[in-house]
This record gives C-alpha cells, sequence and structure tokens, in this order.
C-alpha cells in the first residue's frame, strides 16, 4: 500500500492529509498543488517521526500516493482547515494503531514546544505566513484549539492548561477506542472519531510549529 491521502477540495483552497501520519497534511489552492506540498514537507515531518521513534518512509514522487477519497470542502477548508472526517477514520482502532498514533500526536505536540522554546525573545516576522501574531499569542491560540479538540471528541478536560488538556485528550482516545464510556462526556453532537481527532490536534501543531519556525528565520 501507497501513502494514503485524503483530498479535502474546496474552490479556492485544498488540503492533503496523510491519513497514517497525523499531522502531515498541507493546503495549496489546487488539490494537485495541496499534494506537491504535502510531500515537499516530507523531510520536516520525518524529524516528527524521528521524534516519535517511527519508521518513516514516504514516496519520493505522486506515484507512490494512493488517493483513498476526494472531499468536497466546506467553509472550514477555505478558512484554512483540514476539517472533514474521511471514510476509513470511522474504522475500528486497534490498541498497536492507537499507540502508533498518538507517539506521533505527541511528537507534534513536543515539536511545538521546542518551537516555542527556540524562538523565546525572538520578534517573529510579519506577512502573509501568520500574520502578525507573535509566540505569547500564538501558545494561546493552540491551547484555546487543543480545549475545544477536548470537547469535541466528546469530554471534559480536568483542567485548562496545555498539558492538562493534553492528558485528558489521550486519555478520551484511549477510552474511545476501547468502546469505554467517557467518564466526563459532554453534549456535543457529532463527536470526532479518535483518528480524525489524533489528525486534526497534530495539524494544528505541527502548522504552528512550523510557521514559528519559519517566521524565526525570516
Amino acid at each position: 500500500m501507497g501513502l494514503r491521502v485524503v483530498l479535502e477540495v474546496a474552490p479556492k483552497r485544498s488540503f492533503a492529509s496523510a491519513l497514517d501520519w497525523p499531522g502531515w497534511s498541507r493546503s495549496a489552492k489546487a488539490a494537485d498543488e495541496a499534494l506537491e506540498a504535502l510531500l515537499a514537507y516530507a523531510p520536516r515531518y520525518a524529524k516528527v517521526a524521528k521524534r516519535a521513534k517511527v519508521a518513516f518512509s514516504p514516496p519520493a514522487t505522486a506515484r507512490g500516493v494512493e488517493i483513498v477519497e476526494r472531499q468536497k470542502g466546506s467553509a472550514g477548508t477555505e478558512f484554512g482547515v483540514p476539517s472533514s472526517t474521511a471514510r476509513p477514520e470511522s474504522d475500528p482502532l486497534p490498541t498497536r494503531e492507537l499507540n502508533r498514533l498518538i507517539n506521533l500526536l505527541e511528537a507534534s505536540w513536543a515539536t511545538f514546544d521546542a518551537a516555542v522554546r527556540k524562538a523565546e525573545g525572538t520578534t517573529l516576522t510579519l506577512g502573509p505566513r501568520g500574520g502578525g501574531r507573535q509566540v505569547p499569542k500564538m501558545i494561546e491560540h493552540v491551547r484555546e484549539a487543543e480545549s475545544a479538540y477536548v470537547h469535541q471528541i466528546g469530554t471534559k478536560a480536568s483542567g485548562q492548561s496545555m498539558s492538562e488538556l493534553r492528558r485528558s485528550f489521550v486519555e478520551a482516545l484511549r477510552l474511545l477506542a476501547a468502546g469505554e464510556d467517557l467518564p466526563t462526556p459532554n453534549k456535543v453532537k457529532k463527536p470526532w472519531t479518535p483518528r480524525y481527532a489524533v489528525r486534526r490536534s497534530a495539524w494544528h501543531a505541527l502548522d504552528h510549529a512550523w510557521e514559528i519556525e519559519d517566521r524565526s528565520s525570516g
């Protein structure tokens, strides 16, 4: 099997996301451009996989890509978010695969944390790559997003610090994957599947980690 990718295509923006590699998602105006951007970011994602201690051998060209689903994008896609669950993300999640995805998710979080530490005291360059948000506001933005993600998987966090949100997120993932009830459920109407929740959180952390890296070196 090649690199499994889902394409999310809207009139003005498209996303290409690697289903088995949470966080490895890139966007562009057109679907083929998004796929090119995804492959171009393979060296950067390789560092995440190395941090997670997961073997990573990406295809060199689009010939090694398997498009498993092509979705019609939404307003969320246009806004800049891979916002749709792919059909394979509703499949059962065995413990071994869950552990692998969580390792990659935590490596994505750690990559964001490392980028924040390295940029401490740095004024990020302005411009289209992230606009004018500086590191402190970016940290808060990511924390607020994690709070929303915990809510979207159908549970309530034990606290609102980044570490508490992440811990609650992982605990809920493990319970959901095992088919067990959440101890503190909420009333979200359409909870995210564990696979999509991991992909979304890892993407957000890495997107901002790479943004910090790019705007620190500009």
